[in-house]
C-alpha cells in the first residue's frame, strides 16, 4: 500500500501510513496482533524504504533512531487503541447487563407472589450469566426452606452451608473462602429489614470463576431479588391486616347490634321472674328454686350481653372517660361491696398502704375491671381459695396486684389470655365467652396504663396494673391546713 507513495513522498510520511495500519491491525484485531504490526512495519519500512533499498542494512545511521520512534509510537498507540476498544465492549456489556437488570426490576415490580419472583430471577440468572439457580426462602417463622423441587441435574444443595450463609449474611460455597469445594455458590438474600433466604447458584463452567464484575452484578441482583421478596411479604401483611379490621370492624357491629336487642327482653325477663316472688299464693319451696336458678342465669347472660357491647363500645372509641382524682380503696371497695355474695367462699385480703396518693381515674370503668379480675379469681380458683389485693409506688406509677393461689395461667398463654374470646384451660366448665380481661386491657390502656399477667410465686396467677401517678390537685383539711405529700 505505501510502495506507490515513495516516490511521491518523503520517507517521514510514509512512516505515517505503517502507523495507521497499526491503528487499524489494533481496532479490528486488538492487543496481539497491534504489537506484532509494529514490528513488522518496521522490519518492512527498512527493508523496502530505507537506503539502500531491499535489504536489512542502514546507510544512514539517523534511521538507527527512526525505527526505534517509529516502533515505540506504533506499539504506544496499538496498546491504547486495544485498550479503548477494551472499554468501549465492557460499556456495551455493562449497558446490556443493566438493561437486562432494569427490566428484570421491571418484572419484578409487578409479581404478586415468591414463585414469580424466583422464576423472574431464574430467568435472568440463565440468560445474562449463564447460571442455574435454586431459591431457599425463609418461612413465616424465618426459618429457612429447603426448596421440594430444584431443576433436574442441580447439585444436591447442603442446608448446612446455605443455613450458614444465612446466619452470618455472608457469601459462602465455591469461590470464596469458607467451604470452596462446594459445587454451589450460597448467597445471602438481604433485605432493607430481614434476610429473606438463601441464593444457590450452580455456574455451567466451574472453571471461569465470578470476576469482581460479575460479583458486583450477582450482589445487585441478589439484593433485588430480596427486595422484591420483602416487598411481596409486606403486601401480603397489609392486605391481611385490612382483612382483619375490616372483620372485627363487622363483628363489633354486630355484637352491638345483637346486645342492643338482647338487652330489653333480659330485663322484661328478669322482671318477670322477680314478679314471680310477688304474686299470691306464694311459690313453694321447688318453685322459688327454679325462679332463682332461673333469675341467675338470666342476670349471667345479661352480665354477658354487657361485656359484649362494652367491647364494642370500646373498639369503637365511643366511650369517654369521666376522669376524676379519687382514692383507690374507694374503687376497689365498690367492687368488692358488688361482688360480696361470689367472694363469700374465698378469702379475701386487701392490702392497700394509707399513704397511697390519689389516682385520676373513672371511677365506674375502674370499679369494672377490679370486678372483671375479682369474678376471674373466683371462676378458677376452688372455694377456700385465697385472693389478695395490693398496691404500691413505684417512681411515677402506682403497681396494683390482683392474685390468687388457684391452678394458675395457661403456660405460654400469658399474653393470648387478653386477647378477645380467648380463654384458659378449664373452657368446658367455667361460664364466660372470653371478653373480660380484653376489656380490662382496653379499659386500662385508655387510662395510660398498662396491665399484664404473670405466674404468681408459690403458685397461682398476678395481674399487675400499671397506672401513671400525675398530679393530684391539694385537698384541703377541715382546720384549713393542707395534708402532707401523698396523702
Amino acid at each position: 500500500m505505501a510502495a506507490p507513495l515513495y516516490p511521491f513522498f518523503d520517507l517521514a510520511n510514509i512512516v505515517m501510513v505503517f502507523l495507521l495500519a497499526v491503528v487499524a491491525v489494533a481496532v479490528r484485531f486488538g492487543r496481539g496482533p497491534a504489537v506484532l504490526a509494529s514490528f513488522l512495519g518496521v522490519a518492512i519500512f527498512d527493508f523496502f524504504f530505507v537506503p539502500p533499498r531491499f535489504t536489512f542494512a542502514v546507510g544512514d545511521m539517523q534511521y538507527l533512531m527512526t525505527f526505534v520512534v517509529m516502533l515505540v509510537v506504533g506499539l504506544v498507540i496499538g496498546q491504547l487503541t486495544a485498550g479503548f476498544k477494551y472499554q468501549a465492549q465492557v460499556a456495551g456489556w455493562r449497558e446490556a447487563r443493566v438493561k437486562a437488570l432494569y427490566e428484570m426490576s421491571r418484572d419484578l415490580s409487578g409479581a404478586l407472589v415468591p414463585e414469580q419472583i424466583t422464576e423472574i430471577g431464574s430467568r435472568f440468572l440463565a440468560t445474562e450469566m449463564n447460571m442455574r439457580a435454586a431459591f431457599l426462602l425463609t418461612d413465616a417463622a424465618d426459618r429457612l426452606q429447603v426448596p421440594a423441587q430444584v431443576a433436574a441435574g442441580f447439585p444436591e444443595i447442603d442446608p448446612g452451608i446455605a443455613q450458614w450463609a444465612f446466619d452470618h449474611g455472608e457469601a459462602a460455597g465455591q469461590g470464596t473462602n469458607t467451604l470452596p469445594a462446594s459445587p454451589i455458590l450460597y448467597l445471602p438474600l438481604k433485605a432493607p429489614m430481614r434476610f429473606r433466604g438463601v441464593l444457590a447458584l450452580e455456574m455451567r463452567d466451574p472453571a471461569r470463576l465470578l470476576g469482581p464484575e460479575q460479583r458486583r452484578l450477582l450482589d445487585t441482583f441478589a439484593s433485588l431479588i430480596a427486595i422484591a421478596l420483602e416487598r411481596v411479604h409486606y403486601v401480603s401483611v397489609a392486605q391481611e391486616t385490612m382483612l382483619q379490621m375490616e372483620s372485627e370492624r363487622l363483628r363489633n357491629s354486630l355484637l352491638s347490634a345483637i346486645s342492643h336487642d338482647l338487652r330489653t327482653p333480659l330485663s322484661v325477663l328478669i322482671g318477670l321472674v322477680d314478679s314471680m316472688f310477688l304474686t299470691q299464693p306464694a311459690l313453694d319451696e321447688a318453685q322459688a328454686g327454679i325462679a332463682r336458678k332461673l333469675r341467675e342465669q338470666a342476670l349471667r347472660i345479661n352480665a354477658q350481653v354487657n361485656n359484649l357491647l362494652d367491647m364494642a363500645r370500646l373498639q369503637a372509641g365511643r366511650i369517654h372517660l369521666n376522669r376524676q382524682w379519687q382514692p383507690l380503696e374507694e374503687v376497689v371497695g365498690s367492687a368488692i361491696r358488688s361482688l360480696r355474695p361470689m367472694l363469700a367462699e374465698h378469702r379475701l385480703k386487701v392490702d392497700l398502704p394509707d399513704d397511697l396518693p390519689l389516682v385520676e381515674v373513672d371511677s365506674v370503668l375502674m370499679q369494672r375491671v377490679f370486678c372483671n379480675l375479682l369474678e376471674n379469681a373466683v371462676k378458677y380458683t376452688p372455694p377456700g381459695s385465697g385472693i389478695w389485693i395490693g398496691a404500691f409506688t413505684s417512681g411515677s406509677q402506682m403497681e396494683i396486684h390482683v392474685e390468687d393461689n388457684g391452678p394458675g395461667l395457661p403456660k405460654g398463654r400469658e399474653e393470648a389470655i387478653f386477647r378477645k374470646f380467648e380463654r384458659g384451660q378449664q373452657e368446658g366448665s367455667t361460664p364466660g365467652v372470653g371478653l373480660g380481661l380484653a376489656i380490662c386491657r382496653a379499659i386500662v390502656e385508655a387510662h395510660r396504663g398498662s396491665i399484664l399477667a404473670r405466674p404468681r410465686p408459690g403458685g397461682g396467677a398476678c395481674f399487675v396494673i400499671t397506672l401513671p401517678l400525675g398530679n393530684p390537685p391539694p385537698v384541703a383539711l377541715d382546720d384549713g391546713q393542707s395534708p402532707p405529700p401523698g396523702n
